[in-house]
């Protein structure tokens, strides 16, 4: 009896029609499902330590002019008035400032033991909160005697495709940086100290050599008491790294940033807003194609009226005369998700193998997000059009007197 009744109500169905929705908003979905699975895929990048999104830090110093020379009592470093102003500034979410050390500092270094090099160097400490790597290592016991240390990323490539290859050295990875062996030697005050260094990990956002806040306040305090600690560089957190407002006041204030932190900054905040742009655009595409199918259903009862009416007439329930029309948009709405799942899978087995290259620590995601989200939308569309099409039938049912 289904069957009669469907082959009544089909005869003004447009294929065109229903092709045209079928594909917009197959094409809507697809977008959708594919912005949300990109992001979730990339998020480690967002959030990880030393990932390429990171909100964006700038390293702030004061611009140096030929040859400086300072008055009496005047100092070179960042006053506390000045980091206040740059607190203060709309565009600065935080500030860190940089702790030299004051003293001088001898390392001998070597791999696993081969071959120890020595050179004078200097650390500098960060507030813990602007360090790019794991810092469950990251304190210092005097009683132990040990400094952890985290080296600049660079470091690495210098001495892998540098120092190492023309040493014939073993080239190591930051996998294994407890190969690295480091002996420091302190010298200030009249005191001189051995210590072992501890490579824990590698910076990409600060090019310094970096050891925790309280090993400088403890070394500056025994071997360079009376010394100047005005920082000298700061490390600010923007809010948005596009605002002009920074670049203004680096000039007015006659300041300088380190190396091109500025446009790269710039080019992950419009990666962001690109990839939110994607979603929308994705997302109104599939409204506008949930409107489409709403309409032609609309349409499609319109045109029956008369049959509807009739088969009303003679018995059928609205429940039955309602279920051909139900069926197709479910139908419908269940091919468009499962389509789309398919493309899904395959462009993002492209794109996580580009990734990988580019990116091999990072780790791979699941399709769950997109799946729960695509069968999301298909419930709640579906709902929507039974609701609507058992609503149209209803009115012609209240008035087939």
């Amino acid at each position: 009896m289904m069957s009669l009744v469907w082959k009544l109500l089909r005869q003004h169905i447009s294929i065109a029609q229903l092709a045209g929705f079928f594909f917009a908003n197959l094409f809507g979905m697809f977008i959708v499902l594919l912005g949300l699975q990109f992001y979730n895929d990339v998020k480690p990048l967002f959030s990880q330590e030393d990932g390429f999104l990171k909100p964006e830090y700038l390293i702030v110093s004061k611009r140096i002019s030929g040859m400086s020379v300072l008055s009496a009592g005047e100092k070179f470093g960042f006053s506390d008035e000045e980091i206040q102003d740059v607190t203060n500034q709309p565009f600065c979410k935080s500030v860190g400032a940089f702790t030299a050390s004051q003293y001088r500092v001898v390392c001998s270094m070597g791999v696993d033991g081969v071959a120890r090099f020595g050179t004078d160097m200097f650390f500098e400490s960060v507030p813990d909160r602007f360090v790019d790597t794991d810092l469950s290592n990251w304190k210092f016991d005097p009683n132990e005697g040990v400094i952890p240390i985290v080296l600049p990323r660079t470091y690495l490539t210098i001495y892998n495709f540098g120092f190492a290859q023309s040493q014939s050295l073993p080239k190591i990875s930051e996998g294994i940086v407890g190969m690295i062996d480091m002996v420091v030697l302190l010298h200030g005050n009249g005191q001189e100290q051995r210590m072992k260094g501890k490579v824990i990990g590698f910076s990409t956002r600060l090019n310094t050599i970096l050891v925790p806040e309280s090993f400088i306040e403890w070394s500056n305090a025994k071997f360079a008491p009376e010394a100047d600690l005005t920082p000298n560089r700061l490390i600010v957190e923007v809010k948005n790294p596009t605002d002009d407002a920074i670049v203004k006041y680096i000039n007015d204030h006659n300041l300088e940033l380190e190396d091109d932190k500025l446009d790269a900054g710039k080019a992950t905040y419009f990666l962001r807003l690109v990839t939110i742009l994607v979603m929308c655009i994705g997302m109104l595409i599939s409204i506008l194609s949930f409107y489409i199918l709403m309409l032609s259903i609309y349409l499609l009862v319109q045109k029956n009226t008369e049959k509807l009416r009739n088969l009303l007439l003679i018995g059928y329930s609205p429940v039955r005369v309602s279920l051909p029309y139900q069926l197709l948009t479910v139908g419908m709405n269940g091919a468009v998700l499962l389509i789309s799942l398919i493309l899904l899978y395959f462009v993002r087995s492209y794109y996580m193998n580009t990734l990988w290259l580019m990116f091999p620590q990072m780790q791979d995601g699941s399709l769950m997000p997109a799946i729960c989200l695509g069968f999301g939308l298909f419930a709640v569309v579906s709902i929507i059009n039974i609701v609507a099409v058992r609503n149209r039938v209803m009115k012609i049912w209240n008035r087939k007197e």
